[in-house]
């Protein structure tokens, strides 16, 4: 049993036990998903390396190395960092307000030169660390107190409130979703959160008063996209067309005549699975999902084999913020939920996203890697 097993202790356990303690098998499932990106970009670009399948494969190259290099690193380290990576991320967060980059009416970006970062992506790692350390070694009882439940929603209303001002509304829900995650991780009970979305639903006539011009669209155009197929209503129905055009089989690998002919919007990033099911069909469709359900399944197997508290809820936040990506991503180009600019994860072209992923998976491994470390005061709560 789990609860049975001697603790690792640091003079015996160095870096050449602690690399082959990585879940190589794992890394195998990201570098699969990453090959399924590069095919989908390099089809995306005509059959071409250039401008997107290259750069994502160099991309991705660094964040393997970067996510190799932070699971050797002592969760206990990791967990002293939480604050600080938390308040990087909030500082971040109001730097893109004042001088950030717009794009498509958006404050998303900050310039670091030449390299877009996308301080939102680093606000839910952030958001993920600082709450596990918060909830760490808290008993059941102090987890049951309304009282001590309020830094905590506060510290994940900070970053939520800042992402909605970019305005991000897609992101700023999973931010929230990953949040929640942790909280039910960390043993708050479930009519809590019933008593949220009963408050959020008598709320959403006046959030949706407060809502952008293009996002109340979006919300339109989710109800009734051929309202408008020539405007608002064509990205989500040129996508519900290639979804269809793939049939069981697909097209065959740069086949695709809604992507190739320009059809398809966004083919690079937000509707790239789009792309793929016109090329691959049902079966590649469903191929791709089950890869993606492998690798939160995977996440959530590493929590549960964690015996430290810490490493358990950051587990589920990383676990939940990735499940988040692909559900969002999915529903969105299957019509099934508003257009929200969410990428699939390690698929969609953009180097933000897919090295906050990596960021977020070599953390993962340290939990895994130091799943049995006596963790002492260092999450503190």
């Amino acid at each position: 049993m789990i609860l049975e097993r001697r603790l690792i202790r640091e003079p015996s356990f160095g870096l050449a036990t602690k690399l082959w303690n990585i879940s190589w098998f794992y890394v195998l499932l990201l570098c699969a998903l990453a090959g399924v990106g590069y095919a989908a970009l390099y089809s995306a670009a005509g059959g071409s390396p250039d401008p997107y399948a290259s750069r994502q494969a160099l991309r991705f190259a660094f964040g393997l190395v970067m996510m190799l290099a932070i699971s050797v690193v002592d969760i206990r380290f990791i967990a002293r960092l939480a604050w600080p990576v938390y308040l990087v991320s909030v500082a971040l967060l109001v730097l893109v307000l004042r001088m950030g980059h717009v794009g498509k009416g958006a404050q998303r970006w900050i310039d670091l030169g030449g390299f877009q970062m996308q301080p939102s992506e680093l606000a839910k790692i952030g958001l993920i660390l600082v709450l596990a350390s918060w909830f760490h070694r808290a008993s059941n009882e102090r987890v049951g107190n309304p009282l001590f439940l309020i830094p905590p929603i506060i510290l994940v209303l900070i970053p939520v409130g800042l992402i909605l001002k970019e305005p991000n509304l897609g992101t700023a829900v999973i931010t929230a979703v990953v949040g929640g995650a942790v909280f039910l991780g960390a043993g708050v009970r479930w009519w809590k959160f019933a008593l949220v979305a009963v408050l959020g639903g008598l709320a959403a006539p006046i959030a949706y008063s407060h809502l952008h011009d293009y996002q109340r669209q979006r919300i339109t155009t989710f109800l009734n996209p051929e309202s408008d197929p020539l405007g608002a209503g064509y990205n989500i129905i040129q996508s519900k067309i290639a979804l269809g055009a793939g049939g069981m089989w697909g097209k065959g690998f740069l086949q695709g005549t809604q992507g190739h002919l320009n059809f398809l919007p966004e083919k690079q990033t937000d509707f790239i699975f789009t792309m793929l099911a016109e090329e691959f069909g049902l079966v590649g469709s469903l191929s791709v999902l089950g890869l993606l359900l492998l690798i939160v399944m995977g996440a959530l197997l590493i929590g549960l084999r964690c015996r430290h508290q810490f490493g358990r809820l950051v587990a589920i936040g990383i676990a939940v913020n990735f499940f988040m990506y692909v559900f969002v991503n999915v529903a969105m180009v299957m019509g099934a939920i508003p257009v929200g600019g969410v990428p699939l994860p390690l698929v969609s072209y953009g180097g933000s996203a897919l090295l906050t992923v990596m960021f977020g998976m070599g953390i993962l491994m340290s939990v895994h890697v130091h799943r049995d470390v006596e963790f002492g005061e260092a999450g503190g709560d």
